[in-house]
């Protein structure tokens, strides 16, 4: 589909301040450029049709000139699916605007700042970049060749000519290098070296740190020296898509059989919706867990109450599996774990240790990267609770 041409669509105009005013009375947009920027960006042009998930899984398509205010809302658009052996998986998104604009605030950009971005995407927030920096300090990268195409032809429609490029965004643009800032708009299980090397020193690498599924949050590191980059966590929670070498859909997973009959049981006092409700937890307890965990709900079919879940479970490509039933019994949860690890006992040990640490937050933590090695560190980065994440 063509994009609609941003000056024709009637109305859109009112969207960008409306959208603008939200974010700045959330906290989210305090740069009057970056403001001004949202206001005179027009988002529909670049997300000319998104994606809504149905009930029974299925996906549906709308127009954005049919729904403005859907498109100028505060919230993350589907924007290309791809088939996949494992069925319909999400290719590309809009990310959420507040998010969008929290990045870039948090790169702390003056004018001249030359900015990398992994994950061109549609291309808004390269058009929001350009609009803040100009053109010539604005360059971004991405996988997908047809969504570098899609989004280079409607940044040229709004007068928009930042540098894009087709490739593995983990390479980095060494040849326009060196910038700035890096921000990405994609998850990582480490952050690749080439991203730190090209960064001035003092320059800044933004990223969404996910050494396992969901387990990880945005880091902002400082290169502080030739052979060191090192920062902390950002305070407010936040997860991408993750990053794709190669063009297309996302691996198909594992299956891991759940065989009660071979499973130890006991009982845990600890919540079967921790994963999901303490992501600090989760995201310390992946460092045992390894990088390829599969999780989700056993649901169960009631007269009453149709698929209502009964059970939490997480596996991982070993074979170990643990399954944690939601309703107590007599004052704690049934457990049931198989394979050669106990993945129940990993989250239990995990919760004792940010327990122990004071509950803390995710500002609390920082990451120091190295050529060599990458760690986890809480407080200081000399702490004594350090976590090294496994070589890619």
């Amino acid at each position: 589909m063509t994009a609609p041409n941003a000056h024709t669509t009637v109305g859109w105009g009112w969207h960008g301040e409306r959208l603008a005013a939200e974010l700045i009375a959330a906290g989210k947009l305090i740069d009057p450029r970056l403001a001004e920027a949202v206001r005179t960006v027009p988002r529909h042009v670049f997300v000319p049709t998104y994606h809504r998930q149905n009930f029974d899984g299925s996906w549906a398509e709308y127009s954005s000139v049919d729904d403005l205010a859907a498109v100028y809302a505060n919230t993350t658009l589907i924007t290309a699916l791809a088939t996949t052996p494992g069925g319909t998986a999400v290719l590309s998104s809009s990310t959420q605007p507040g998010l969008m604009t929290r990045m870039i605030e948090a790169l702390h950009l003056a004018d001249g700042t030359r900015v990398l971005e992994i994950g061109t995407g549609t291309g808004y927030n390269a058009a929001l970049l350009t609009r803040r920096l100009g053109e010539d300090n604005v360059f971004s990268i991405d996988v997908e060749a047809e969504l570098v195409d899609l989004a280079r032809r409607r940044l040229a429609e709004l007068g928009y000519h930042p540098t894009l490029a087709t490739g593995d965004g983990a390479a980095g643009l060494p040849e326009h290098a060196p910038f700035d800032a890096i921000v990405t708009t994609c998850a990582i299980p480490t952050v690749p070296w080439a991203w730190i090397d090209q960064v001035r020193l003092g320059g800044v690498v933004l990223t969404d740190l996910k050494p396992a599924p969901g387990a990880g949050s945005l880091v902002r590191l400082t290169r502080t020296a030739v052979d060191r980059a090192e920062g902390c966590f950002d305070a407010t929670y936040a997860a991408f898509m993750d990053l794709r070498h190669s063009p297309g859909g996302t691996p198909a997973g594992f299956r891991v059989v759940r065989d009660h009959d071979e499973a130890e049981h006991r009982a845990t006092g600890l919540d079967p919706n921790t994963p999901w409700t303490s992501l600090l937890v989760w995201f310390l307890a992946s460092f045992d867990l390894g990088p390829e965990i599969a999780y989700g709900y056993t649901a169960t079919q009631h007269a009453s109450s149709r698929n209502a879940p009964t059970a939490s479970w997480i596996a991982t490509p070993d074979g170990s599996w643990a399954e944690v039933t939601l309703a107590t019994e007599n004052g704690g949860h049934p457990v049931a774990e198989g394979g050669p690890r106990r993945l129940w006992r990993l989250l239990e040990q995990a919760h004792s240790t940010w327990t122990a640490l004071g509950q803390p937050g995710w500002d609390r933590f920082g990451l120091t990267v190295t050529p060599e090695n990458q760690a986890l560190w809480f407080g200081e980065p000399d702490s004594q609770h350090v976590w090294q994440l496994a070589p890619q």
